[in-house]
């Protein structure tokens, strides 16, 4: 299939030049379809960076961004974006989906492969794929050197320039003994301690580079003299100096209880969310240690909270966004934004488990064991509940002990927030009440609870006992996270690069009547009854399906409203799955429910002699929204990796 020419508003990272495949042809693109909302795209980010440093003068990466919600179709708020999280490629602005549409994509993130004759020869939804995609690429730039039709050299990417502010894109903050708050600087890798007025810096630890090492807040001599061994320090050496801890875009901050903090030797938990790994900062002197976390992302392990405790430092996380301490659990909630759940860190026993969710991606509540979350990425204690928000449902939601007491466990409740594809700014009744991308949380003096409503640019408050929502701030700048400073509501206004206190004293809420809102991505239409369900994936060169323990796939699939899917639900090892659904309701939403479908497929090296070849995990979660429509299609194909033949 020849490649569609992009099309969109607008071009970024070119120094305002249009960007046309017809202008490179002898390049290999690969066209990256992402949304900053969306953790499984910021991870692709991040993964592609060897890559294309690997085919610098081959591969032209141009990322096409197409928008979940209403705020990610601001031209301002993705230049903001493409900055944030430093992404070295040309970025086309698509707002209304049309090339999105053009390439019949149907997942954040896809990933196509154009060959240096613009042709697709490879197509990957999801993340992990940079191996394969190093593969395919490599075949591709041998194959078309040969031929004589591969062009090297630069391609059209022209960097911004780079602002000097003190903080740069901001994540959360807390309030530390003494009144002075710590800040997590995430697009300069650092934290910042200010003074209580917020705006006068105290120190800052880290040292500003990307990077996971351990060591002291800024850069120093080492204790003694040099041995012929290594320095006596816990941080490398460079140029006779001990180099300053490091950390990847963190983002949420836990202080520890008094007693915690003084038996494990550290006083705040940092969320490193890219790093994935939490941290632990002592507070007498800015040293930084990992606690938690191995540096590799997590794939795949047990789906059921509790099924593995594991030690700390041996288990993969996966973009911790918060971190909270709740008595309840006697130990720090993570909000694990990777996989949709939340982790229980054990700092004295130095443990880790799973606490709620099942990584599906979704709003269901219900017993810890079965809910489902979606991209959790605020929390705050309070007393018996633990608040918390699920930026992808827009939601707000509560976890409290069981009526029954602590033995009986956990249960998760909605406070606000139906589903993946709704979001609004409308307050009232919180069964009515909407909001979009919340990041940050806080609990008020009075018990009831403050929401950052990141991309409607407000705080909000839900009242408990009334169950009303109302307004208590607008246009702060995607605010992601607050704390309360002597009764004070202090705010992260992330793309201000700044703290606010945007809520004077004493002041009345608001209430908005805002208008409910969905995502302009088109609902996939299929025929009521019996529709084929069909996961393509294809190993891509030299690796074949690593069947030696038994079925090298697993396909898992719900749906909501549940009513929705008459039969098929469950999982199975075979990637194709007979449906049954039920016929569509006349409820004039922009479709009839979301199918969830999470699908693996484990690979190897096909090389025939190595007794251990390297082997890895290909995962990806859909949340496909579907409009049941009779004559409609009664195949759905979702791409993991390679060309669906039917399709192409």
């Amino acid at each position: 299939m020849r490649a569609p020419e992009p099309t969109g508003r607008r071009w970024l990272n070119t120094g305002g030049e249009r960007v046309r495949l017809s202008d490179l042809r002898g390049k290999v693109v690969l066209l990256d379809f992402w949304s900053f909302c969306c953790i499984n795209c910021l991870h692709v980010l991040d993964e592609l960076r060897p890559l294309e440093e690997e085919f610098a003068d081959e591969l032209v990466t141009l990322g096409v961004h197409s928008p979940k919600f209403e705020h990610e179709a601001d031209p301002e708020a993705l230049a903001a974006a493409v900055e944030r999280y430093a992404v070295h490629h040309p970025v086309l602005d698509d707002p209304e989906l049309s090339t999105w549409q053009d390439y019949a994509v149907k997942a954040w993130p896809t990933l196509v492969v154009v060959d240096p004759e613009g042709y697709v020869v490879h197509v990957a939804a999801g993340e992990g794929h940079v191996e394969a995609l190093g593969k395919v690429i490599g075949e591709v730039v041998v194959e078309h050197d040969a031929k004589g039709t591969l062009h090297r050299g630069d391609g059209p990417y022209v960097p911004p320039e780079n602002p000097g502010t003190t903080l740069r894109f901001p994540g959360k903050v807390i309030r530390l003994e003494g009144g002075t708050m710590l800040v997590s600087d995430s697009a300069q890798h650092s934290l910042v301690e200010f003074a209580a007025d917020g705006e006068t810096v105290v120190r800052r630890i880290g040292s500003g580079e990307r990077g996971s090492t351990d060591g002291p807040p800024t850069d120093e001599l080492p204790v003694g003299d040099l041995p012929a061994g290594g320095p006596v320090t816990d941080g490398p050496v460079t140029d006779g100096r001990v180099r300053a801890a490091s950390f990847r875009e963190p983002a949420g901050l836990a202080l520890l209880p008094e007693p915690v903090a003084a038996e494990v030797g550290y006083d705040v938990v940092v969320a490193d969310t890219v790093n994935h790994l939490l941290r632990g900062v002592s507070l007498a002197d800015g040293r930084v240690t990992t606690v938690a976390g191995t540096g590799e992302q997590w794939r795949s392990g047990p789906a059921q909270p509790g099924a593995e405790t594991l030690p700390a430092l041996e288990a993969p996380l996966t973009s911790p966004w918060d971190v909270c301490w709740w008595d309840p659990v006697g130990g720090i909630v993570v909000a694990m934004a990777g996989n949709h759940t939340l982790g229980l860190f054990d700092p004295i026993a130095g443990e880790i488990r799973r606490f709620a969710g099942t990584t599906v991606e979704g709003l269901r509540d219900g017993d810890v064991t079965e809910a489902f979350f979606a991209q959790p990425s605020g929390l705050a204690d309070g007393g018996r509940r633990l608040w918390l928000v699920d930026s992808e449902t827009s939601a707000l939601r509560w976890i409290e002990v069981s009526p029954e007491g602590l033995e009986n466990g956990f249960e998760v409740h909605t406070a606000v927030g139906t589903g993946l594809f709704d979001f609004g700014h409308a307050d009232g009744p919180a069964e009515q009440a909407l909001l979009q991308h919340p990041l940050g949380v806080a609990v008020l003096p009075d018990a009831t609870v403050a929401v950052c409503d990141t991309y409607n640019g407000a705080i909000r408050r839900y009242d408990p006992e009334t169950g009303e929502v109302s307004t208590l701030a607008t246009d702060v700048a995607e605010p992601s996270g607050a704390t309360l400073i002597d009764g004070e509501l202090v705010v992260v206004a992330s793309t201000a690069h700044r703290l606010e206190r945007p809520v004077p004293p004493g002041v009345a809420a608001q209430l908005v009547r805002g208008a409910a809102q969905q995502v302009t991505r088109p609902a996939t239409e299929v025929a009521p009854g019996e529709v084929g369900l069909v996961v393509v994936f294809t190993p891509p060169p030299g690796q074949k399906l690593d069947e030696r323990y038994g079925p090298s796939t697993s396909l898992e699939i719900s749906a909501s409203p549940s009513e929705l899917l008459v039969e098929g639900e469950g999982t199975g090892t075979a990637l194709n799955r007979r449906l049954v659904l039920a016929e569509g309701r006349e409820s004039g939403s922009a479709a009839d429910g979301v199918l969830h479908v999470v699908a693996q497929a484990a690979s190897c090296d096909d090389d025939g002699a190595t007794e251990h070849p390297a082997c890895r995990l290909t995962r990806q979660d859909w949340g496909v929204p579907i409009r049941i429509v009779s004559g409609g299609p009664d195949r759905l194909p979702l791409v993991m990796g390679g060309l669906d033949d039917q399709e192409s």
